[in-house]
């Protein structure tokens, strides 16, 4: 909205600058942050006024987790909806409403926030750890995701961009144009709901899954930024992806809107971001990873996403085959808890493996 004030630049010159994506990358993030802050204890004062608390798992679920999380019960749940406010403000100021990219990662964000809005209700309601079912969760996922996949698919200015499939670390692109569509857009839909389920296994912690969101949003962005540059994705050998530049912005409005929530949902936290926010946060950034030919390397910048799901995974087929199970328990966080780290430990340790990775990533822009 915001951007259609560069056009009264010939009346006064220094409106020009909101058509430059940087300054309305920080506008977006700084506006956002701030947002988070102002609206924050309003929103927790809320959920805690409709007793919205977390239901924790029972004692003959979890065991001894039981006793090292009992300081949260009551912590009150649905803090997605901060995040989810937050980043539909920031998108709608800063960035420009004409973008497709823009409103496809915008709108797939708020649907599976819904669906994570409706789980964590009806676990307040039941008043149990247990939600909607798999079965309906997967469903509605994965239309969300068919959802995306099929708008860059009927799309002629995006459909061949979507079909092609960029290798970190490999300078050339490999096409995915030989398999037939549908094949692509099943890509599309594991790529999404895997890592929507991903960040959700992820979220156990105080702090924990929105603190490795701020490394992957950031990274993303850059990523977003260099690929709708046409003479920068050139010489990184990037995929060019026009209209990018508003990624640019989502991804900074995530990020201010993550570290804002962080704020309340550092240890101890006064809110928890729940399915209302993790099966969102999953989403943004699988969405962002594949308008910009990129669902690879979210493997590798969200590498603690993939730990926590595979560690879920290897646990579920440990035990069904041989009886036995590899971790104490999990997901990968609660492995290391139960053998004695505490859970600031935990975090801390798993941020420190978030910038790792991202790290990593970035390495791909010139190791190829």
């Amino acid at each position: 909205m915001l951007y259609y004030l560069s056009l009264l630049s010939g009346w006064f010159g220094p409106l020009n600058v909101f058509q430059y994506v940087t300054f309305r990358t920080v506008g977006a993030a700084l506006t956002s942050f701030l947002f988070s802050l102002w609206i924050g204890p309003r929103v927790i004062d809320a959920l805690l006024r409709l007793k919205l608390g977390q239901p924790l798992r029972r004692r003959e679920e979890v065991h001894k987790l039981a006793d090292l999380h009992e300081s949260k019960k009551g912590t009150p749940t649905m803090g997605g909806v901060l995040i989810l406010f937050s980043l539909t403000l920031a998108c709608v100021l800063w960035a420009r409403p004409t973008n497709p990219f823009l409103w496809l990662a915008l709108g797939s964000t708020l649907a599976l926030g819904t669906l994570g809005f409706c789980d964590d209700y009806a676990k307040v309601r039941k008043k149990s750890s247990g939600g909607l079912s798999g079965r309906k969760k997967l469903l509605v996922q994965g239309g969300v995701a068919a959802g995306v996949a099929g708008a860059l698919m009927l799309n002629p200015q995006t459909r061949e961009a979507a079909l092609k499939l960029q290798i970190p670390f490999v300078r050339e692109e490999f096409f995915l144009m030989h398999l037939p569509m549908w094949a692509a857009i099943l890509f599309f839909v594991f790529i999404i709901v895997g890592s929507s389920n991903a960040v959700n296994l992820t979220d156990g912690l105080d702090g924990l899954a929105s603190g490795c969101l701020l490394t992957v949003a950031l990274v993303l962005g850059i990523f977003a930024y260099l690929s709708s540059h046409a003479k920068l994705a050139t010489y990184l050998f990037l995929p060019r992806v026009p209209g990018g530049e508003e990624l640019v912005i989502f991804c900074a409005s995530l990020f201010g809107a993550a570290l804002g929530f962080l704020w309340f949902n550092c240890h101890p936290a006064r809110v928890f971001m729940g399915d209302t926010g993790s099966l969102a946060l999953g989403g943004a950034v699988a969405v962002v990873a594949i308008c910009i030919n990129q669902e690879l390397l979210l493997a590798i910048i969200g590498g603690v996403f993939v730990m926590e799901a595979v560690s879920v995974i290897l646990q579920v087929l440990s035990f069904k085959l041989t009886g036995r199970r590899i971790f104490a328990m999990s997901p990968l966080h609660h492995h290391f808890e139960l053998r004695g780290w505490s859970e600031t430990a935990v975090v801390t340790r798993f941020w420190i493996l978030s910038a790792v990775f991202a790290l990593a990533g970035l390495a791909s822009l010139k190791l190829r």
